[in-house]
């Protein structure tokens, strides 16, 4: 049946470890991973509570195929309200902890409560503890992950943890599993440090089995993955270039926003792109990219491990970043690098370090120092305020120094910790913050991509491509070609993308299959490894159930048809160059047959026909 059936609830006001049953109703309404642990928030969690005060509750979840020889099923997810956006949040990470967790024989750790002092969770199969933390406080993640290495004495413990900018209260922070893999968006490592909890510590050897039919499971995997490798994104784009292989296509599609999203065209795009990371730099004969990585049961390895030049200003005098990390992905380095005006590749994998080193959001992150920058550039901070440090546009000494001070926590990192929305209403231009629901805008521009505008604003978890990533439609041509500049047809390719979504971020595997899968991929592995009848379209309709269950918390945390917005700038400045030029996002076209789509009524609210038809709770 692929689910452990085994909950882990971890009471840590109590400091109480104990197991219960899997709820195997939910299991089958909600899959697992984001689906079944969001059924357990709006079922324990009273949807207005503080996200940082002990009501909240912090969810591990797996999926029925984490640990399983699926290729990719190393996911993880990590579940709560988000302080960044008051928000159902749901991070997805991989790496190798999901697996381990799987193995160790449970579907999902569930912490509640907050401990009167720092501990951190160590699981050994079946056996779990809180343990002090009282000696990791205060440290980075990479040092946390070195020490438990060292106390426990076992090379393959798998640990996930927060950094000081989680402790320091920045509401962006994640939390980083694997030293360079994270659930890192909306603030989930904020809600775990507010917890007290430090890391969790997990070593599984029981591997993962109650695979319904073994021989058809095996089968369909070694089948799907043939699919994976003949396909030329993920068997040739993504291992080679990783997702970097988007930047210079987007930028050339004139929708790679860039200076607070002024414009939708950046000069230095090559400079910082994935082909730029294989270039041998002419300073010491190596290229920024050693080799790609995998996660757990990956056979894409689109993870990047690199190097930065020992001679440059980042660096120069600090060899603990002379060694190889985790490198840029495409977003990051959008956010980091287009978004600020920074077109130096090595200090834009020094910012990438120190983001895994301490654990905050490099999308987050980088866009609210593009924020401060246009604060900057229109006089409303000046050095005063930044402690005498310059913060133009282009600026990669600037761009290096807030990584260390969010990092941190110190002097303008504490302002900049607060993300741009409050960044931006603190120095009185909240028009300037380029968020939905308070976070932070990825790499595409709504003006140039329409779809992902719409995607954005009704996102559940805020401004998000990993919600409806209707680029591979409007884009790539995946599954067919879409024209990305017009409004029609695009509610419905919304919808369909985000309940797509919702089903594959609950199954325990990676999203960047569906490049090459579909659904009709997906549902085979289900169907031989999990209990009950799985295809495709009941995936569908349960990825509907999930969008919509998210969606009824976040509208009893308080949210509105008002949040399904976005910034002034999308609305009313058009893109003022290439095929989308002159345009705005068409999103006042857009929003009301969205909501026809999906059931809602007029203030956003579902309506009793849908709830009925999806069976969700009252």
């Amino acid at each position: 049946m692929a689910w452990t059936n085994k909950v882990l609830r971890v009471n840590l006001s109590e400091g109480t470890c104990n197991s219960e049953p899997l709820n195997t109703e939910w299991a089958q309404d909600y899959i697992g991973q984001r689906g079944l642990a969001t059924r357990y928030m709006v079922e324990e969690v009273d949807a207005t509570c503080d996200p940082l005060g002990p009501d909240n509750k912090l969810i591990f979840a797996t999926g029925p195929l984490t640990g399983t020889m699926a290729s990719t099923g190393g996911r993880y997810s990590v579940i709560t309200k988000g302080p960044l956006t008051g928000a159902i949040a749901c991070s997805n990470s991989g790496g190798f902890l999901g697996a381990e967790l799987k193995s160790a024989g449970w579907d999902m750790v569930i912490l509640e409560g907050k401990s009167d002092k720092p501990v951190y969770l160590y699981i050994e199969n079946e056996e779990a503890q809180l343990l002090s933390a009282d000696d990791l406080w205060g440290k980075s993640v990479w040092e946390t992950d070195e020490l438990l290495h060292k106390k426990h004495q076992d090379p393959q413990l798998r640990i996930a943890a927060c950094g000081r900018s989680a402790e320091t209260g920045c509401l962006y922070a994640g939390i980083v599993n694997d030293l360079h893999r994270a659930a890192g968006r909306s603030g989930v490592g904020t809600v775990m440090a507010s917890k007290n909890l430090k890391a969790l510590a997990v070593r599984g050897t029981r591997g993962v089995g109650n695979i319904k039919d073994p021989a058809r499971f095996m089968e369909t995997a070694r089948e799907q993955k043939q699919v994976l490798a003949d396909h030329p994104v993920t068997g040739e784009g993504l291992p080679t270039l990783g997702t970097q292989v988007l930047m210079n296509v987007i930028n050339e599609s004139g929708a790679l926003p860039t200076r607070n999203m002024r414009e939708v065209k950046f000069d230095g795009a090559r400079k910082i792109s994935g082909e730029q990371m294989l270039e041998v730099r002419k300073t010491d004969g190596r290229p920024n990219l050693t080799t790609n990585a995998a996660c757990f049961g990956c056979t894409i390895a689109c993870g990047r491990i690199s190097t930065i030049d020992q001679g440059h200003f980042t660096v120069e005098n600090k060899p603990q970043y002379w060694g190889n990390s985790g490198g840029l992905e495409y977003e990051a380095a959008w956010a980091l690098g287009a978004d600020t005006g920074v077109d130096d590749l090595d200090t834009l994998t020094y910012a990438n370090f120190l983001c895994n080193e301490d654990g905050f959001d490099p999308i987050s992150f980088g866009a609210t120092v593009a924020a401060a920058m246009e604060l900057f550039d229109i006089g409303a901070i000046s050095t005063k305020e930044t402690d005498g440090m310059e913060f133009n546009f282009g600026s990669a000494e600037a761009l290096a120094w807030a990584a260390e001070k969010v990092a941190t926590g110190e002097g303008f990192g504490a302002d900049l910790a607060l993300g741009s929305k409050r960044l931006c209403e603190k120095y009185g231009h909240p028009e300037l913050s380029m968020t939905v629901k308070g976070q932070e805008f990825p790499a595409y521009d709504p003006r140039g991509i329409q779809g992902m505008g719409l995607a954005y604003a009704t996102s559940n978890r805020g401004a998000c491509h990993l919600r409806g990533y209707t680029v591979a439609s409007e884009i790539l041509g995946i599954p067919e070609k879409t024209d990305p500049l017009v409004t029609d047809g695009k509610a419905g390719l919304v919808k369909a993308f985000q309940d797509v979504t919702a089903a594959w971020d609950s199954t325990g595997l990676c999203l960047f299959t569906s490049f090459a899968w579909s659904l009709e991929n997906v549902a085979p592995h289900m169907d031989s490894a999990c209990e009950g009848d799985w295809d495709a379209n009941r995936l569908m309709e349960t990825g509907e159930r999930i969008w919509n269950l998210e969606r009824d918390f976040n509208m009893r945390a308080g949210l509105t048809a008002a949040d399904d917005t976005l910034p002034k700038r999308m609305l009313e400045e058009a893109a003022n160059t290439g095929p989308a030029e002159g345009k705005v996002s068409g999103l006042a076209e857009m929003l009301p047959e969205y909501y026809k789509e999906r059931g809602w009524r007029q203030d956003g609210n579902l309506s009793d026909e849908t709830r009925e038809r999806l069976r969700l709770p009252g």
